[in-house]
């Protein structure tokens, strides 16, 4: 079967990946045609136009680059109404994949399946409705999503969590993580410039007066090391590794970690940590959150337990006051360090073990043949 997949960044990129190469297992005869990135490349097909050219966020920098965002969009409908798919895989980006699935569904090119769900249960709920008419399929990664589309009378497949996977590949005769004798912080500022521009010089800032420890940042692989550098302050002795995340983080003590996927992952490598995500407009956004977004926590580590086991300083929490005293509570000796990590144990029970990619390729497949 033709599958074509659309991922616009890099966690989206490596979850496809995966996903691409559990689908050849079950289907010898698949063929790959993509938005994606080099991770999805390396499974093979053909890469039309790689994320970092799709990858904007925030309002400004979305204004900026709307011409470009609308003729990449023109072009992936161009694209695929050309290649005519057996099915359309869209992986989380919902700005963009959203308006995908409308045109496929509206011309009845092909199924539309959506792999990772958009956080509609955070905000923009009203999207339910565009996911309902234009997508088939949707599977999921979060298993607390389930009953919250069922409440919504829209049934949805739960697959387990691909960051388990790839965490368990990454991770083969590798020393386990969380050694009390580390001396290193990881440092995960996003993937983004706009996030690294806002977080990562405080969270080295504060992170810094703990002077017997070392810093390590994770690069992120789309953006260069000179403009990490702009942002680390001046004579600060601060160590940047690309493509090593999930190594940086077994050799870590504790992590400060923007909100986003990299805060499960760094749950699931058990390395305790403080979730930190500033705004220059952090009181109006603080009180724009109480008003838009409907859930009570913002890192997905909360969420799978509902219940806050890592601290979220966020917005205007986010202060150099209030990242030393939870990083120093989650070092080793400190006061919360045992409980997050008993926390932790809980909240891996409830993602489950690996093979996520396995069974949404399976279900797929078994959806596609069910309606040939």
């Amino acid at each position: 079967m033709k599958y074509y997949l659309i991922a616009g960044e890099a966690s989206g990129d490596l979850h496809a990946s995966n996903l691409m190469a559990a689908l050849k297992e079950e289907d010898k005869d698949a063929v790959f045609r993509f938005y994606g990135g080099d991770k999805m490349a390396a499974v093979g097909g053909t890469l039309v136009k790689h994320y970092k050219e799709l990858a904007y966020m925030g309002f400004i920098p979305v204004l900026m680059h709307l011409p470009t965002i609308l003729t990449n969009m023109k072009k992936c409908k161009e694209d695929i109404q050309m290649w005519c798919p057996d099915v359309v895989i869209l992986v989380d980006y919902p700005g963009f994949n959203l308006d995908i699935a409308k045109f496929v569904h509206e011309r009845r090119i092909c199924k539309v399946f959506y792999y990772i769900s958009p956080k509609i249960w955070a905000w923009k709920e009203y999207r339910i409705k565009n996911i309902r008419r234009d997508v088939d399929e949707l599977f999921s990664i979060l298993p607390f999503e389930v009953k919250w589309f069922a409440d919504r009378q829209y049934p949805i497949h739960y697959v387990g969590n691909p960051c388990v996977d790839a965490i368990y590949n990454d991770n083969k005769n590798e020393t386990p993580a969380n050694s009390n004798n580390s001396k290193q912080i990881a440092i995960l500022a996003g993937s983004r410039k706009q996030e690294i521009k806002d977080n990562l010089g405080r969270m080295l800032d504060a992170a810094s007066t703990f002077k017997e420890y070392k810093m390590v940042i994770a690069g992120a692989p789309n953006i260069d090391i000179t403009y990490y550098n702009k942002y680390i302050p001046q004579g600060m002795d601060v160590e940047i590794r690309f493509g090593e995340t999930y190594k940086i983080l077994r050799e870590s003590c504790a992590a400060l970690v923007t909100s986003g996927t990299a805060t499960l992952e760094t749950a699931i490598l058990r390395v305790p940590q403080v979730v930190c995500y500033y705004s220059p407009m952090g009181k109006f956004f603080t009180w724009l959150r109480g008003v838009l977004i409907k859930v009570k926590y913002v890192s997905l580590v909360n969420l799978v337990v509902d219940s806050e086991i890592v601290p979220e300083l966020i917005l205007d929490k986010m202060t150099k006051e209030n990242i030393i005293k939870h990083l120093g509570n989650i070092l080793p000796g400190g006061k919360a360090r045992q409980q997050m990590l008993d926390d932790y144990e809980e909240m891996n029970q409830i993602l489950g073990g690996s093979g996520a990619s396995t069974r949404a390729a399976k279900e797929m497949i078994n959806c596609l043949k069910a309606n040939i």
